[in-house]
């Protein structure tokens, strides 16, 4: 009798949470996009404070597109690189400081951890039905994929030509690049992603042979790229396919290799953070940016490929569909390795 009465609990609160989790039942239509969100409150509430880890410019110019549709509201904007930012997130917490209400925390782990110690508030975006399964956290509501950031080798032409350029993740191993090459540091998602599918894929006495090149470690993309243009390095692991785009735009000499193998893809998992200061707000800026008109002002800003199937590639930018996506399919066992992961890119790139 005891056990069917604690069976019989556990049903009940998991479907429970199902309905919890449930989005609304008739969303609201603006301006392109379906919202649950209470406008006028969000409307009242005057502001948006959003933690993120990409670039300030265009991420302001994406929150200055949701400013013009909702003037009442007004975002600020704080970009830390991911560890920095978690570390942020979770030192105001302990203090019982709340002042995030918006967090893009571009490794998964700590998404997953954040997850776990209650920091994300439970919101259903009606906009998330366009969402696979997997870019949505479960129960679905804590976070979600607004971006995927893809990763793989790039080479400055003016200094590699092309018939010498790495073709393989494996000719990056190739001694000629010694004191020529840039990676990520361990506060970058990206890095964390490279470094697990990688090791899966090549087996773990791969990274190793990268340590006697002495790489160069960044924690932005947009020093990685500076570097190559400017010929302080010739080849960069971990090159963004977004910083890649941006530079070519320009005119830059860069080139972009994508291994037979596949590129590395890093999730962006997005969500509202618990006791945000103003989650009615909050709650509008998530349907919007889970949208078609939010994600493709993403794409267009920061050069990023969206995870729904209905949102066009950055500019200049081919299909998602056209790359062999190299991502973890083991969440919990990807964030494991962080630790692991810590100590021996650090000792890799010479930082520890």
């Amino acid at each position: 009798m005891t056990d069917f009465r604690i069976g019989t609990l556990a049903v009940l609160v998991t479907a429970l949470s199902i309905v919890a989790a449930s989005a609304c039942e008739d969303p609201q239509q603006l301006a392109g996009f379906k919202t649950c969100a209470d406008v006028a409150k969000a409307e009242s509430e005057g502001a948006l404070v959003v933690y993120a880890t990409d670039p300030e410019a265009p991420s302001e110019q994406v929150l200055a597109k949701f400013h013009s549709l909702f003037p009442q509201i007004k975002p600020t904007y704080l970009r830390i690189q991911a560890g920095g930012l978690y570390a942020r997130l979770r030192t105001e917490r302990q203090g019982n400081v709340y002042l995030a209400d918006i967090a893009q925390l571009s490794d998964m782990s700590f998404a997953l951890d954040f997850q776990k110690r209650g920091g994300y508030m439970q919101y259903v975006s009606p906009e998330m039905a366009a969402y696979r399964p997997e870019y949505k956290s479960s129960p679905e509501g804590a976070w979600t994929w607004g971006a995927l950031a893809i990763a793989a080798i790039a080479y400055n032409p003016n200094l590699v030509p092309a018939a010498e350029a790495p073709k393989t993740w494996h000719d990056m191993l190739d001694p000629k690049w010694t004191d020529a090459i840039s990676v990520k540091v361990t506060i970058s998602g990206l890095q964390h992603v490279e470094w697990y599918v990688l090791r899966q894929l090549y087996g773990e006495d791969f990274w190793p042979k990268l340590a006697p090149l002495k790489p160069h470690a960044f924690d932005s993309y947009v020093q990685q790229f500076d570097r190559l243009v400017n010929g302080q390095d010739k080849v960069a692991l971990t090159a963004q396919y977004s910083g890649y785009l941006i530079m070519k735009q320009k005119g830059a000499p860069v080139e972009f290799v994508i291994p037979p193998d596949g590129v590395v893809a890093s999730p962006q998992p997005w969500g509202i953070v618990d006791k945000a200061p103003h989650p009615a707000a909050a709650q509008l800026f998530m349907d919007w940016f889970l949208s078609v008109p939010g994600q493709t002002i993403n794409g267009q800003n920061l050069y990023y490929h969206s995870p729904r199937s209905d949102v066009p590639p950055p500019p200049g930018g081919v299909s998602i569909n056209n790359f062999k996506l190299l991502t973890p399919t083991d969440w919990p066992a990807f964030e494991k390795t962080h630790t692991q992961f810590v100590r021996e890119w650090d000792k890799i790139t010479g930082l520890r």
